[in-house]
């Protein structure tokens, strides 16, 4: 038996947040939002799911945003997001 990929990352968000997040990783990102099974929805955050990455954002009651743990996400012409990423971040 033998690993052959990652299914899924968990992040951690703080409670009420889910309109930011699908700003950001639909908005922004272009990663499609995709639903919740319905007993799992009723606990808050998003899903997201798009060509070689899924995303589960859970909702945790007393988050605090990690010092260095992240998913480091690829992206064609990486340049764009960049230059995209820099305007907006002088906003």
């Amino acid at each position: 038996m033998a690993v052959v990929g990652i299914d899924h990352v968990q992040l951690a968000m703080p409670i009420g947040r889910e309109d930011t997040a699908r700003g950001f990783y639909s908005g922004l990102l272009g990663i499609p939002e995709c639903p919740k099974p319905p007993g799992l929805a009723a606990r808050g955050g998003c899903w997201f799911e798009g060509t070689g990455v899924t995303l589960h954002l859970g909702v945790e009651t007393d988050f605090r945003a990690a010092k260095k743990a992240h998913p480091a996400l690829l992206a064609m012409i990486w340049r764009l997001w960049l230059r995209r990423l820099r305007r907006l971040a002088t906003r």
